[in-house]
């Protein structure tokens, strides 16, 4: 399998135009089909690792659920010379096989809430999404991300179904705030580590927003790392991904250090066409304490959590949309009508909200420049340098000793899109 997609990527590398690459099965797949143990022996007598597997070597996952799991009347072994799983077993290798793709960092699950038709329309609507392709309202499936307050702590880890969890490291770029917001994303598991781009652009006169998301190499990541923008503090997360209910979730637990105001936060996102919020909060995950859905709400914009000024004063905070469809760059004074935004220990808020001392939880508060981040030591998973051990809060600056190269990468030059479709 992975031998025939290598020789597909290496076409579509040579094309001279732009080509998407769709993958009938990923390579994680193989995983649902044998036990644990000769899968853990196939990756260590192979050298991989998930990561580079599942995260790195295709940009989007789509999983379609099996007419098994929903849409029983219409789940059949007749005329299908590949298929002679009943419902039972066909239902598991599904769940199997889904579960095989939990973490990747852009995976949907289309299931059989509609009719095929539709489904169909869904997965299109979804691809079309994820490479940028405008389909304006001809696929129009009403779905959108939507995002909840979780109250914390958090329950035991034997209360979940089965997940994965990564560090997650968000750094703000310098850029025309009004125009676009541009930030690098660092995702990993063990040591391994992907790479993200993301460019979300401004409407100028609707204000409304298109993101832009492109791969990186660790190289292109270090290259742009000194872009990185200081009004904005370095967002340090653990984040949990798993199916509930056929559903797939992404639960943010926001980690130290950073701005008082982020203390203890706990964000639940999925993507979701129920607008009934009664049966959409009903839906959620039973084992998560839900208080509110925070959908569009600017005090739980990461963009917003990151900035190191006063949200009362700061003209960079991006307020939504105003009644006339433009973009809000401040609060305008409206800060009473906002809501309460600090986070509490023991019921108790945080004295400082809005406000900055010179350090943050006893860390200078210059963004990159932590000691030492959720006591993880090395180069960020990348091994030590000159052999020091090096706190991981400052690993960048040793990495881009090597690379100090301050030149932007050219992100227009035509990409491969690389699609693993589970039909």
């Amino acid at each position: 399998m992975i031998q025939i997609e290598n020789t597909f990527f290496e076409l579509g590398r040579t094309c001279q135009r732009n080509c998407l690459i769709i993958c009938d099965r990923g390579a994680m797949d193989a995983s649902a089909f044998i036990s644990k143990e000769k899968w853990e022996a196939m990756m260590a007598a192979n050298n991989w690792n998930s990561v580079e597997l599942r995260d790195n070597r295709y940009n989007h996952i789509v999983h379609m659920v099996s007419a098994a799991n929903g849409a029983e009347d219409f789940y059949s072994t007749e005329d299908h010379a590949c298929r002679s799983e009943g419902v039972e077993l066909a239902r598991e290798l599904d769940y199997n096989a889904a579960a095989a793709w939990i973490g990747h960092p852009y995976f949907d699950v289309i299931d059989n809430s509609t009719d095929f038709d539709k489904k169909m329309n869904r997965l299109i609507a979804c691809v079309c999404q994820k490479i940028g392709i405008d389909t304006g309202d001809r696929l129009n499936v009403n779905s959108k991300k939507r995002k909840f307050l979780v109250k914390s702590p958090i329950p035991a880890d034997t209360e979940f179904p089965p997940f994965q969890d990564f560090d997650v490291v968000h750094n703000y770029l310098q850029s025309d705030m009004r125009k676009a917001q541009v930030r690098l994303r660092k995702r990993g598991q063990k040591g391994h580590w992907s790479y993200i781009h993301t460019l979300r652009k401004f409407h100028p006169t609707n204000g409304q927003s298109v993101e832009v998301r492109t791969q990186l190499t660790h190289r292109d990541y270090l290259n742009m790392l000194p872009q990185r923008d200081d009004a904005h503090f370095t967002i340090f997360k653990k984040r949990r991904c798993f199916i509930y209910n056929n559903q797939y979730y992404q639960l943010d637990i926001y980690r130290q250090p950073t701005h008082p105001r982020c203390r203890g936060l706990v964000l639940l996102e999925t993507y979701s066409a129920t607008y009934d919020q009664d049966t959409l909060i009903q839906s959620l995950p039973k084992f998560l304490t839900i208080e509110k859905e925070v959908t569009g709400d600017p005090a739980y914009s990461m963009y917003n959590l990151s900035l190191k000024e006063d949200w009362k004063t700061s003209k960079k905070y991006y307020a939504g949309i105003d009644s006339n469809g433009r973009s809000k760059w401040s609060m305008n004074g409206h800060s009473d009508s906002k809501p309460d935004h600090r986070c509490k220990t023991n019921g108790v808020p945080d004295e400082k909200t809005n406000g900055h001392s010179e350090k943050v939880n006893g860390y200078a508060s210059k963004t990159g420049d932590y000691p030492n981040v959720n006591g993880h030591c090395g180069r960020n998973g990348h091994g030590p340098v000159n052999g020091a051990t090096i706190p991981n809060g400052k690993a960048h600056k040793a990495e881009l000793q090597n690379f100090e190269s301050n030149h932007r990468i050219d992100l227009g030059s035509p990409k491969i899109p690389k699609v693993a479709v589970n039909i």
